[in-house]
C-alpha cells in the first residue's frame, strides 16, 4: 500500500467559539479545515479548495502552513463563523454565518483531477452546490470522491442527500442523521461499489460495503470536545482509503485518531507534531520484537528459491482458458477445513477426491479442478450467484460418496455473494485485472476492487484477496503484476497464528485466552482478532527486516503447516524454525467459524 496519498478536499474553515463546562474558547473549525487537518496527521498531502481569508487569521496560521490552501481570497470578515455550545452530551448550535463558503463556484476547480488519489467534498452549506462540486470532479477526472452532510441539510433536502450517496464513492454521515436518511436504521446499505460510514459516536462505527455491514467498537477516551470528531474520522478514513487500505481497516486507524482528538479543545491534538495513533490493539496478544528479529534473521538466510507457483495436480494446466476464473471463485473459498465436537476443535479435513489423498485448501482445489472440464460455465458469476446446496454438496462430496465439507452453508453464501456482487458490478476476473493493470499501482487497485466484490470484501485483512494476487503473480502464465515498490500485505490465516503462536512471534499474556488456545476450545470473535491482528502485525515487518518478499514469508508460515502440524507432535529437530523457536507446541490457533480464512 502506498506511505501517502495526495487529497483534494472541497470545504471551508471557519473561526468558532465553542463553549466547552460554560467556557468559551476561540478555535478554527469548519468541515474541510477538520477533515484536511486529519488527512495530513495521517500522513496525507492535503489541498485545501476553500475561500482563502487575507490577512490570514492568527487563529488560523498554524492550521494553514500544514495544507496547500488554494481558493478565491476573501477578507477575514467574510470568513464563517459558528457558535457550538458542548452540553450534557449534546451539541448546540447558536449561531451560524456560512460566510463567503456560500459563494464558492465550481470553476475554482483544478482542470484535472487525475492526480489526486481522492477528493473530497464537504457539504458546504448546500446541497445543490455539493451536488454541482460533486459531479465538476467527475468530469474532472477524480479517481474517488467522498462527501458528507450535515443535519441542515437533509432536513431541508433529503432526496437531494440520496442523490449525492449515490454519486461518490464514500460517505460518512453519524447516526441521527442516518436516521433521518434510512428510516428504518435495522437495513441500512449502499449499492455495490460503494462505501458508508455511520458514526456513532461512544457506540462505534458502522460501515455498509454495498449490502455488508461490518460494526466496529469506538475507542476509549476521555473526552472533552466532540466538534469535529465526524470530521476528524473521515479525513482519517479517506487517507487509509486513498492508500488502498480496506475500508474497515481504514476506519479502525480514523476511530483512534477521533478518540485522541476530542479529549482536546478544537483541533488542537490534530495541530500537535505527533504520529497519528495506530489502529487499536488487544494488550491480551503482544509482538515480541526480539522474537520478530530473530525470525526474520532465519528468513533472510533461506535459500533464495522460486516462489510457489500454484501448479498442481488438483489446479489447472499451465494456460488453461479458465485458469483466471476457477482462481477466482476458489480462493474466496479458502476456509473453515476443520470440524468441532462438543464446543472444541476435532480435525482436520483430510479426505481422498480424485483419486488424492488431500487437506483442506488442496482438496477444495481438486473438487473445483474437477468441474474445468466438464462444466466449464460452472465459474462464471452467474452460476455462482445462482447455484443450489445441491449442488455444492455434489462438488465437495469425496470419492466414496460422504457429505466431508465443513460448514458448507457458508461456502454456497460466499459463492452467491461473489456471483451477485459481480454481477452487479458488471465485472469479471480479466475486467478486474485490466483495470488495475492499466493503473498506476496494480496491485493497489486489484485488491481494492475486491474490497467491493463478496467473498473478497469482508475480511479488513484481505487474506483471501492477498492470496488471490500472489497466485495470479506467481503463476507461469504472469497473470498479474505488481507495480514498482508495491507489496503484498501479510496473509494470516490459522496455519500463520499457529506458528506465530508456537515461535512466540507474539506472546499472550492473558490466562483465560491462553488457556482456551491450548485447549482448543472455541474462542470469540474479539479473541481471535486479538491473536489474528497481533499476528499481523509481526509478519509485517518481516518482509523489511529481513530483505524478503511477503510472498516468500507467506510460503515460510504456509509451509510451516507440515512442520508443526495441528494433529501431531511437532518434528522440531528437523524443523528449519528450531534455531529460534520458542517452542511454545501447547498452543494451538484461535478456533472460530469464520470465512475469512
Amino acid at each position: 500500500m502506498l506511505t501517502s496519498a495526495k487529497i483534494l478536499i472541497v470545504g471551508g474553515a471557519s473561526l468558532d467559539t465553542l463553549t466547552i463546562n460554560s467556557i468559551n474558547y476561540t478555535s478554527p473549525g469548519g468541515a474541510g479545515l477538520y477533515t484536511a487537518l486529519a488527512a495530513v496527521k495521517c500522513g496525507a498531502d492535503v489541498t485545501l479548495l476553500a475561500p482563502l481569508p487575507n490577512p490570514m487569521p492568527e487563529e488560523l496560521t498554524q492550521a494553514a502552513a500544514l495544507v496547500n490552501w488554494i481558493g478565491p481570497t476573501i477578507t477575514p470578515a467574510e470568513l464563517p463563523v459558528f457558535h457550538i455550545i458542548q452540553e450534557q452530551g449534546k451539541t448546540i448550535y447558536t449561531k451560524t454565518f456560512f460566510g463567503a463558503e456560500e459563494s464558492l463556484k465550481t470553476d475554482v476547480l483544478p482542470s484535472n483531477l487525475s492526480e489526486f488519489d481522492l477528493v473530497h467534498v464537504a457539504p458546504l452549506g448546500d446541497t445543490t452546490r455539493q451536488c454541482h462540486f460533486i459531479n465538476a470532479c467527475r468530469d474532472r477526472n477524480a479517481k474517488i470522491i467522498s462527501a458528507g452532510t450535515g443535519m441542515p441539510l437533509i432536513k431541508n433536502n433529503l432526496e437531494k442527500i440520496s442523490a449525492v450517496i449515490q454519486s461518490v464513492d464514500l460517505f460518512f454521515m453519524n447516526e441521527e442523521e442516518a436516521h433521518l436518511i434510512f428510516p428504518d436504521t435495522k437495513h441500512i446499505k449502499t449499492s455495490t461499489g460503494k462505501v458508508l460510514f455511520v458514526t456513532k459516536g461512544p457506540k462505534g462505527t458502522s460501515v455498509y460495503i454495498g449490502d455488508h455491514e461490518i460494526d466496529i467498537e469506538s475507542v476509549d477516551t476521555n473526552g472533552l470536545d466532540p466538534t469535529g470528531a465526524g470530521d476528524t474520522f473521515c479525513g482519517a478514513t479517506i487517507t487509509g482509503t486513498a492508500c488502498g487500505e480496506h475500508p474497515l481497516k481504514a476506519a479502525l486507524a480514523a476511530s483512534a485518531l477521533a478518540a485522541e482528538m476530542i479529549s482536546g479543545i478544537g483541533p488542537e491534538n490534530l495541530l500537535k507534531k505527533s504520529k497519528s495513533p495506530e489502529i487499536h490493539a488487544d494488550e491480551r496478544v503482544q509482538v515480541n520484537q526480539d522474537q520478530v528479529r530473530r525470525t526474520a534473521k532465519l528468513i533472510s538466510g533461506l535459500k533464495k528459491e522460486k516462489p510457489y507457483n500454484f501448479i498442481a495436480s488438483s489446479l489447472p494446466n499451465i494456460d488453461h482458458p479458465l485458469t483466471v476464473n476457477y482462481f477466482f471463485a476458489t480462493t474466496l473459498q479458502q476456509f473453515s477445513f476443520w470440524t468441532t465436537r462438543n464446543e472444541f476443535y476435532h480435525l482436520p479435513l483430510i479426505e481422498t477426491i480424485g483419486g488424492e489423498k488431500l487437506k483442506g485448501a488442496f482438496y477444495l482445489f481438486m473438487a473445483y479442478q474437477q468441474k474445468l472440464e466438464n462444466d466449464p460455465e460452472y465459474f462464471s458469476p452467474e452460476r455462482q450467484a445462482n447455484q443450489t446446496l445441491d449442488e455444492m454438496v455434489e462438488l465437495f462430496r469425496a470419492d466414496d460418496g460422504k457429505d466431508v465439507m465443513p460448514a458448507v452453508e457458508l461456502h454456497l453464501a460466499a459463492a452467491h455473494r461473489y456471483g451477485k456482487t459481480m454481477l452487479n458490478l458488471g465485472w469479471t476476473p480479466q475486467s478486474i485485472i485490466k483495470t488495475a493493470l492499466e493503473t498506476d499501482h496494480p496491485l493497489k487497485s486489484f485488491l481494492g476492487m475486491l474490497d467491493h466484490v463478496g467473498g473478497y470484501r469482508e475480511d479488513p485483512l484481505r487474506k483471501k484477496s492477498a492470496l488471490l494476487a500472489m497466485i495470479l503473480n506467481n503463476r507461469p502464465e504472469k497473470y498479474f503484476e505488481f507495480g514498482e515498490n508495491e507489496f503484498l500485505p501479510p496473509i494470516i490465516d490459522y496455519h500463520c497464528m499457529r506458528s506465530n503462536l508456537r515461535m512466540g512471534l507474539i506472546d499472550v499474556v492473558d490466562n483465560n485466552l491462553r488457556n482456551n488456545l491450548e485447549n482448543r476450545a472455541l474462542v470469540s470473535e474479539n479473541d481471535e482478532w486479538a491473536v489474528r491482528y497481533a499476528a499481523y502485525r509481526a509478519v509485517d515487518q518481516l518482509p523489511i527486516l529481513s530483505g524478503r518478499s511477503m510472498a516468500t514469508v507467506d510460503e515460510y508460515f504456509f509451509f510451516s503447516r507440515k512442520r508443526c502440524p495441528e494433529m501431531t507432535v511437532p518434528e522440531c529437530s528437523v524443523c528449519s524454525a528450531d534455531p529460534v523457536c520458542a517452542h511454545r507446541k501447547e498452543l494451538f490457533q484461535p478456533v472460530i467459524r469464520t470465512d475469512f480464512y
